[in-house]
């Protein structure tokens, strides 16, 4: 174990296994042991812990944590002052944001947030909703639910639920209705207040949200390698979209360039018949782990 050491929150739950798989396209490999909340973490810089991500916020404000990933929505309920170091939209765990909606049943009257004054309301995100419609002046009353949250209408316990959804499709099969959406969320890496401002801590989580954003951006990002005709290049070139411009260089034989790119995975069906046809020859698609 080195010397210093960043203790790190690992979410657990939906976000786990995609969170490992980030870290280790991010250069850092876990291993998680059966029943274990204490993974290996090949970095003696670094000593992992799996907890609730609805928790995740209160470890790191309280110093048990020096950072962790959890989503902004937990951070909200919590109401925890911690530091927002980077934004990480987990393309991999979902296409769609995730969105805490106020849904009521299909032939509610209820159409407005303030047709829900004096109703009572059910959700896993209680502080948060309670403080979003004390902000507004509408007195509702506001209980815990533990999971299948829109059956509490079906079962007449509570007037309208506020869930988490990305389509939108279970709310709708369950009978109910989205007639608002209270926010957006996302997991987000944060640090505690105090190791932000330790200058040897700080730096290790500011490598961590390089690396990761890093990896987050390569996702469905692909490289592509290509020789090409001197001739052919300008025509070669204007097919190519890039992050920047190609990379090109000159090969040991004569007339001939290696042209190189970055592009997104859903162009290259397109892009690769269009290539061969103005004269590239030898095209090399290669999958990125990091785009910096």
């Amino acid at each position: 174990m080195g010397e210093r050491v960043l203790k790190f929150g690992i979410p657990k739950g939906s976000l786990e296994k995609a969170t490992i798989e980030l870290l280790e396209k991010s250069g850092w490999r876990v291993k998680v042991h059966h029943r274990s909340y204490f993974p290996e973490i090949d970095d003696p810089e670094m000593e992992a812990v799996i907890c609730r991500a609805q928790e995740m916020s209160r470890y790191v404000e309280g110093g048990i944590l020096d950072a962790g990933i959890t989503g902004k929505d937990w951070i909200l309920e919590n109401d925890s002052q911690v530091v927002a170091v980077a934004d990480l939209v987990y393309s991999k765990v979902s296409r769609r944001p995730a969105r805490w909606v106020l849904a009521v049943p299909a032939e509610s009257n209820i159409k407005t947030l303030e047709d829900l004054q004096g109703k009572k309301i059910a959700t896993e995100l209680v502080n948060f909703t309670k403080r979003y419609f004390a902000e507004r002046g509408i007195e509702v009353e506001v209980s815990f639910s533990w999971g299948a949250t829109e059956a509490k209408v079906v079962q007449g316990l509570a007037d309208a639920v506020v869930e988490v959804t990305e389509t939108g499709s279970t709310i709708k099969a369950h009978g109910l209705k989205i007639i608002h959406e209270l926010m957006v969320t996302h997991p987000q890496l944060i640090a505690n207040p105090q190791a932000w401002e330790d200058p040897w801590k700080r730096k290790k989580i500011e490598q961590l949200a390089l690396l990761l954003q890093g990896a987050l951006r390569a996702d469905r990002m692909v490289g592509l390698k290509m020789n090409v005709a001197e001739k052919d290049l300008d025509r070669i070139v204007k097919l190519l979209p890039s992050l920047t411009a190609p990379t090109i260089s000159r090969l040991y034989q004569e007339g001939w360039y290696a042209v190189e790119t970055v592009i997104s995975e859903g162009e290259v069906r397109e892009l690769i018949p269009k290539l061969i046809e103005a004269g590239a020859q030898g095209i090399i698609e290669y999958s990125l782990n990091k785009v910096i």
